[in-house]
């Protein structure tokens, strides 16, 4: 688009768009987004015990979690604990050659997992491991 000036000459409008406002923003939204996505990737605040053996969990599997106020979450779903056996046949096809986590939180009563590892052992899963978190080298735990 050309206009003309005071003095008489015709000049072209400015068409260029200025970049460095939205490469601004953008990297502005780059750092928030590379904040916040460990953080809404930790679901459910569970401090699982330590120990010397750990096994590295490396595929996807059917993870109940009890946390501290002794509420149940399946795959950080909350569950009524009278439940868990039908949603586990929900998605689990071969029960006794599928296993399953159990995450508990190091300062839950030994009652309450007890009563969970029950209700998981008589949906038909006999495969239930425990999650810990290893020991870190000096023998200390935090």
């Amino acid at each position: 688009m050309a206009f003309t000036n005071q003095q008489g000459r015709t000049q072209s409008s400015l068409s260029d768009i200025n970049v460095t406002p939205l490469v601004d923003v953008v990297l502005v939204l780059l750092i928030i987004f590379m904040v916040t996505a460990p953080v809404l990737q930790s679901g459910i605040e569970v401090a699982v015990p330590h120990t010397k053996t750990v096994k590295e969990i490396t595929e996807e599997r059917l993870v109940i979690t009890i946390d501290r106020d002794q509420n149940v979450f399946l795959n950080n779903q909350p569950i009524n604990i009278n439940q868990i056996g039908e949603r586990i046949h929900q998605k689990i096809r071969d029960p006794e050659g599928q296993s399953v986590f159990l995450r508990a939180d190091e300062n839950v009563p030994f009652g309450a997992f007890a009563t969970v590892m029950d209700a998981v052992k008589q949906s038909g899963i006999s495969n239930v491991s425990i999650v810990t978190q290893p020991l870190e080298k000096n023998g200390s735990r935090r």
